[in-house]
């Protein structure tokens, strides 16, 4: 259903079963849970689907070994159950990752491992070869009944250097072990979005439509067109994470402080020594103040991570020069040989864990198991559903408790699981992709690098969309291995209204590095021709996302119109 059709809708009809407020991942999968069981519900996100926490995550699907010194062994066990299932079901976007830990001692963190377990303590300190192997054997034995990867195993010293020669040189051992990886979360989200509206046509979505209150109810105000509609919903979903507590208060919801999120940034570092170095492996290693840290081969380039900061307003958050410098020091100590210079920073990207509300003051300490909480009907409001903490990884299983006390309050019944439900082009992914591709490439006349690329980006839906641009000469944009066909069917088909849709969640042209001005100005002219943009919108739509990147991810590209903008490299 495109817009304008959901608009009429709504217009005509606004007495809806179910709204969720938040188009954040976790907002997504309890949309396609009701979706699928034919109720009547409407997602409505303020801004793009996926532009929160749910971009700014470390792309990792994992089950949270550290967790397991908190006590959290039930949140991890069901991490690693759902990562398997997300291997399963989406195998065009998730992967395996063999992650390997050095280790500095043997004994360290034994003692404080077991007091910080039974709460006497807070304070972070170093894992030694025994604390580590206890939690890798934990991990194997969570996961034996179901075996997808190997097993872990232990490296001595010299055959540790061997492998990783730039590692720390006082590494004594290592450990490696296989969790998993996402290449593109927002195109997952994006495609169980879709998977749901298609399942159903009572599951409608909007992004870019804020919800709020009068003194008549519930309102959704569509921001792309400036019109405010009226809503009756019999259930509130609010799925909104970080900004849980800013959106009960803006819908009138009274409910004590529900979340106390931390920021978590990243950098993505176009650096070849390093990423030669990491030899196909995620390094999860512990900076000097006891911080765990990752860095892993991602789309050619390599991301690192993470900051833990507290923050009392999630729109507000970016990645600081202190937070840079931080992530910096922390490689440094791990691969003390490697400089990364200003320029190799190629993006930069911050988030808010959606964690709930703690007064300790080590925010590792607090739980990241998820939950959720109802507030009572008041006045014209009806009961609202929070859903409170959560991971990415776990987004599935999330979503299916949410939408099953959703169905329980409205005296309804599942039909269908997840499980095992495929997403998108994840459906019926072959066994042999270099068959695969083969066979797309002499179908539609495409080169095999191309047809690769398209089943790395979509999937199994490659095939549709090698047919729609196969139709028509499809040139390439210009430095890169995106084509005009292909970008133009993305906003035609996948609810894009700016160019930060485009460029940071439809592709992964932004995080990957390879942003131009001339790639910028080739997009706008297909964005504005199918929007209807006049010359001046689309100059105000350049300078906001120009705006955007320089200050959300530190990209500088010169603002410069026509001719004198065509710069093939990103100005420092």
């Amino acid at each position: 259903m495109k817009r304008t059709e959901t608009l009429a809708a709504l217009r005509e009809r606004p007495d809806i079963a179910v709204l969720i407020i938040g188009g954040g991942i976790n907002g997504i999968s309890v949309f396609r849970e009701l979706a699928l069981q034919g109720v009547d519900v409407l997602l409505a996100e303020k801004g793009d689907y996926c532009s929160g926490a749910s971009a700014a995550l470390s792309r990792m699907v994992h089950g949270g070994l550290r967790y397991l010194e908190n006590g959290e062994f039930k949140l991890v066990k069901e991490s690693l159950r759902e990562r398997d299932r997300l291997l399963r079901n989406a195998p065009h976007y998730v992967a395996p990752l063999p992650t390997t830990v050095p280790i500095f001692d043997t004994f360290s963190g034994i003692a404080n491992g077991a007091v910080r377990f039974l709460g006497l303590t807070r304070r972070p300190s170093r894992r030694g070869a025994l604390v580590i192997k206890a939690g890798l054997t934990l991990y194997d034995v969570f996961t034996a009944s179901r075996r997808l990867m190997p097993t872990h195993r232990f490296r001595g010293r010299k055959e540790t250097l061997k492998t990783w020669p730039a590692i720390n040189p006082a590494t004594r051992s290592s450990a490696t072990y296989y969790d998993a990886w996402v290449s593109r979360p927002e195109r997952l989200g994006l495609e169980m979005l879709n998977d749901a509206m298609a399942a159903s046509r009572a599951a409608r979505a909007l992004n870019y439509a804020r919800i709020g209150s009068d003194e008549n109810g519930l309102t959704l105000n569509d921001t792309v067109s400036g019109e405010t509609l009226p809503l009756r919903p019999r259930l509130v979903i609010n799925a909104t994470g970080g900004w849980i507590d800013l959106t009960n208060k803006a819908i009138g919801a009274l409910a004590p402080r529900m979340m106390g999120g931390t920021k978590g940034s990243h950098l993505i570092v176009d650096n070849q020594e390093l990423h030669d170095a990491l030899d196909a492996n995620m390094v999860y290693y512990e900076n000097e103040d006891g911080r765990i840290c990752i860095l892993f081969p991602y789309l050619g380039k390599v991301l690192i991570g993470s900051t833990e900061i507290r923050v009392d307003d999630p729109d507000t958050v970016r990645c600081e020069d202190d937070e840079l410098q931080y992530i910096l020091q922390s490689l440094a100590f791990v691969f003390p040989s490697i400089k990364i210079a200003k320029h190799e920073i190629v993006f930069r990207f911050s988030g808010v864990r959606p964690l709930p509300a703690s007064k300790d003051s080590f925010t590792g300490r607090i739980p990241r198991d998820h939950f959720c909480e109802f507030i009572e009907p008041a006045g014209n409001l009806p009961a609202t559903l929070c859903m409170i903490g959560g991971k990415w990884t776990t987004f599935r299983s999330f979503g299916a408790l949410a939408a099953d006390m959703a169905l329980e309050r409205s005296g309804l019944v599942r039909t269908l699981g997840t499980e095992d439900l495929a997403i998108g082009g994840g459906r019926d992914f072959p066994s042999d992709p270099a068959d695969w591709c083969a066979r797309l490439a002499a179908e539609h006349r495409l080169t095999m690098p191309r047809a690769q690329n398209l089943l790395e980006r979509y999937g199994t839906s490659a095939a549709g969309i090698a047919a729609a641009i196969s139709a028509v000469p499809d040139p390439m944009l210009p430095g890169t291995e995106y084509s005009t066909g292909e970008i133009r069917l993305i906003i035609e088909r996948e609810h894009v209204e700016s160019l930060a849709d485009i460029f940071l969640r439809r592709t992964t042209i932004a995080i990957a590095g390879d942003l131009t001005c001339e790639l910028v100005d080739a997009v706008l002219s297909i964005l504005a021709i199918c929007k209807g943009w006049s010359a001046a919108q689309a100059d105000t739509e350049r300078t906001a996302f120009l705006s955007l990147l320089e200050h959300q991810h530190g990209v500088p590209l010169p603002n410069l119109p026509g001719e004198n903008n065509k710069r093939s490299a990103i100005c420092a």
